[in-house]
C-alpha cells in the first residue's frame, strides 16, 4: 500500500517526537547521576568538616591542575583541533568541580600560553622556552604543595588505539594510589573496555620525573582515534571526564582523612 504525503509526516513526526523523548530521558538520568555523585562527595567532605572543625583546611590537599603545553606549543594535533585547547576546557571543568565542592585547587595555565617566562628568569629565552616552561611548571606545583595532576591527550600512527592513561610519579608513592583510583573509576564510569595499565614515569617526563610532592599525569584519551576524538571535543564528555578524576582523586584524600 502506498503512503500518502500525511502519513509521512505523522510518521516524521512521531519519530522526532520519540528522539526527543528518549533524549530527554537519556540527559535527565546523566544529570541526576552528575547530581547524586556530586552531592555525595560534598556530604562527605562536609561530614568530615563538621566532625573536626580545628583541621578542616587539612582534609583535603591543594590540586595543582596543570594543562599541558599552551601558547606557540599545541601538543599534538588532528586537523584544526589541537591538544593544548582540549587540555586547558578539561582542566577548567576539573577546576570548577573542585572549586564548587570548596576543595583548593589552582590552575598552572588559564591562558593559552607558555610558562617559560613566569618568573621572569631570563631576558631572552631563545631556545629554551620548553625547558624553562617545564621548570616552572613543576615549581609553581612546589611552592603551591600538595597534589599534582597534568592533564594530557594522546596519539599514536595506528588509529585503533585509544582510552585514557595514566602515569605516576616514582618519587612520592601516593602517586600509585592516585593513578589506581583514576584507572579504577575510569573503567567503573567512563570507559568500561578499558585495560590499560597505569605506568610509573621515567625521565622522558620531566615533571614527574622530579616532583617530590604526589604527581599523576592523565593523557585523556587519543586524537589519532577517530571516535575518541569527537568525544573530546565534545563539552558534555569533557565534563563527565573531568567529575571522574575529580572523584577519584578526592576518593583517596577523603579515606586517608
Amino acid at each position: 500500500m502506498l503512503r500518502t504525503e500525511k502519513d509521512k509526516q505523522n510518521t516524521s513526526v512521531f519519530e522526532f517526537m520519540a528522539g526527543l523523548i528518549i533524549f530527554t530521558l537519556i540527559f535527565t538520568a546523566a544529570s541526576i547521576l552528575i547530581g547524586v555523585t556530586l552531592r555525595n562527595n560534598f556530604e562527605s567532605y562536609m561530614d568530615k568538616k563538621n566532625a573536626a572543625p580545628l583541621a578542616s583546611d587539612s582534609l583535603f590537599p591543594t590540586y595543582i591542575i596543570d594543562p599541558g603545553h599552551g601558547g606557540e606549543d599545541g601538543g599534538c594535533s588532528s586537523g584544526d583541533v589541537l591538544e593544548k585547547d582540549l587540555n586547558l576546557f578539561v582542566s577548567e571543568n576539573l577546576y570548577d568541580i573542585f572549586t564548587f565542592m570548596g576543595i583548593p585547587a589552582k590552575m598552572t595555565r588559564t591562558e593559552d600560553k607558555l610558562l617559560y617566562d613566569m618568573y621572569g628568569d631570563l631576558t631572552d629565552y631563545t631556545g629554551k622556552k620548553k625547558a624553562f616552561d617545564l621548570r616552572n611548571r613543576l615549581r609553581f606545583a612546589t611552592e603551591e604543595g600538595g597534589v599534582y595532576i597534568g592533564i594530557h591527550m594522546n596519539k599514536f600512527p595506528e588509529v585503533k588505539y585509544s582510552g585514557l592513561q595514566v602515569y605516576y610519579s616514582p618519587n612520592h608513592e601516593e602517586s600509585k594510589l592516585y593513578a589506581d583510583k583514576i584507572k579504577s573509576y575510569t573503567k567503573s564510569y567512563l570507559q568500561p573496555e578499558n585495560e590499560r595499565e597505569i605506568k610509573k614515569a621515567t625521565s622522558a617526563i620531566y615533571i614527574l620525573s622530579k616532583a617530590e610532592m604526589p604527581a599523576v599525569l592523565v593523557e585523556c584519551g587519543f586524537l589519532s582515534n577517530e571516535n575518541e576524538l569527537a568525544l573530546l571535543c565534545d563539552g558534555e564528555y569533557r565534563k563527565k571526564l573531568a567529575l571522574e578524576l575529580f572523584c577519584a582523586v578526592s576518593e583517596h584524600d577523603r579515606a586517608e582523612g
